[in-house]
């Protein structure tokens, strides 16, 4: 350990970094639950992509375009506020869950919104 500290310093934001991504992920296994897909996609990767894509209505080769550089940052607004629809929420959710997903994924997996199916 550092002599200043700095190694527990580092301990503890690891601690609170793994926290957060345990609460977003246990946020959107219940956000793929409410939508009737299975929880547990939420936790395999590219898999968990088809169904985030299968319950905002978008077709499966969307995935193709999160692979091209900066146009990922566009589609993923997109399917965070095509999310934030499919659950009757607005704007405000979907700068939630862009800026603040540790608060704004928990708002709609464990809050009272309910899932709707957007239209194509």
């Amino acid at each position: 350990m550092d002599s200043n500290g700095f190694g527990s310093m580092g301990t503890g934001v690891l601690i609170v970094y793994l926290a957060i991504i345990v609460v977003i992920i246990a946020s959107f296994w219940k956000i793929f639950e409410k939508a009737g897909k299975p929880g547990w996609a939420a936790i395999i990767p590219i898999y968990n992509l088809i169904v985030w894509l299968e319950i905002i209505n978008k077709p499966i080769w969307w995935i193709i375009l999160l692979l091209i550089p900066f146009v990922n940052f566009i589609i993923i607004i997109i399917l965070y506020h095509r999310l934030s629809q499919a659950f009757g929420q607005g704007i405000g959710m979907t700068l939630l869950l862009i800026f603040l997903p540790f608060i704004g994924a928990p708002m709609l997996g464990f809050g009272s919104a309910t899932y709707t199916k957007p239209a194509a």
